[in-house]
């Protein structure tokens, strides 16, 4: 089941016995497992009828015996196990899941890899009619859609340049963008609508010095603003790592090359190969005229070079800073 499908079902307080929250994206396994907690049981009945445990504090018999019980002036009890996947010999829980307490809610969060669908408790938690949900990790090209419908629940929009700087700097933790989304609401205008220097303000993200805008400034082959963003780069190394900056460059002029042999040249066909917002091909078609495709083989070359030289392959004194200085010299000469 989705995770809207799984939230439908309990606003119409229709419980399973079971409920196996797994996979390597643990945003939409928390939203079930608190949605779950805010709405089963009134504030009155949490008190005797709500259990919380955690993986590593626990055992496979206690959380059993608490699934056993039967609640206390209310028609339910909720019982959650958090950080399932640091409990030893979990699998032991399909005993229970094969013959379910029907006044039990069971919630097992098993987060940061998939639950093995060849054990018992995944095949035990079906066959009781419970939930299995397999939370997966999205693509970051999948991620400024997500930014985009996660807002306009909230009727809120976002600049495609704001989406696009949330994205390099927090690259795809749902958990972590939800939370500097919450926090740019609050400080949201009337417009409603999230910009580069709302995220300036707000998050402290740089509108002017970031990847985002190097990248910019390198398809334009504007020496003054990339230097100047490489300049602020190399005084601030913790918050811009030249890791992330190689990687970030790495990705934007393998999709400039890509360009390069497209026969479709229309906006739709490069934004959809590419996977881009439409908003940013023109950014991607100057960047192929500046560079041809020989060239930008080359400074993909180059990228590979200082990836290797940063980790001090062929590099014996210099510092990040000065490294990005020397690519980005040689990229832009």
């Amino acid at each position: 089941m989705t995770v809207s499908e799984i939230i439908k079902e309990i606003k119409k307080k229709v419980y399973r016995p079971v409920y196996l929250l797994t996979g390597q994206e643990p945003y939409y396994i928390d939203q079930v497992s608190d949605y779950l907690i805010r709405n089963v049981l009134s504030p009155e009945e949490k008190d005797f009828n709500q259990t919380i445990f955690y993986g590593k504090d626990t055992d496979v018999v206690e959380v059993i015996n608490a699934c056993r019980r039967f609640p206390l002036m209310a028609s339910h009890q909720l019982i959650v196990v958090r950080e399932a996947q640091q409990m030893n010999e979990i699998d032991k829980l399909a005993v229970y899941a094969e013959n379910p307490q029907k006044s039990t809610i069971l919630v097992i969060n098993y987060k940061y890899g998939t639950y093995d669908k060849r054990k018992k408790l995944y095949k035990s938690v079906q066959s009781c009619n419970g939930v299995v949900l397999d939370s997966v990790k999205l693509y970051e090209n999948k991620i400024p859609d997500w930014i985009v419908s996660w807002l306009k629940i909230r009727k809120c929009t976002i600049e495609p340049a704001a989406c696009m700087l949330l994205v390099e700097y927090l690259g795809n933790d749902l958990g972590k963008i939800a939370g500097e989304l919450e926090k740019l609401i609050i400080a949201l205008p009337e417009n409603r609508k999230i910009t580069t220097a709302a995220i300036e303000q707000n998050i402290g993200i740089s509108k002017d010095y970031n990847n985002f805008e190097l990248q910019k400034a390198l398809g334009q082959k504007n020496v003054l603003k990339a230097n100047q963003i490489v300049n602020y780069f190399a005084k601030n190394p913790k918050n811009n790592p030249l890791a992330l900056t190689i990687t970030s460059l790495f990705y934007y002029f393998s999709k400039v090359f890509i360009l390069h042999f497209q026969e479709d040249k229309s906006k739709k066909n490069i934004a959809s190969v590419l996977k881009i917002n439409p908003y940013f091909v023109p950014e991607y078609e100057q960047a192929a005229r500046k560079y041809n495709a020989p060239k930008t083989a080359a400074v993909i070359s180059l990228l590979r070079e200082y990836d290797m030289r940063s980790k001090g392959v062929g590099n014996s004194s210099a510092n990040d800073g000065e490294l990005l200085k020397e690519l980005v010299y040689r990229i832009l000469h």
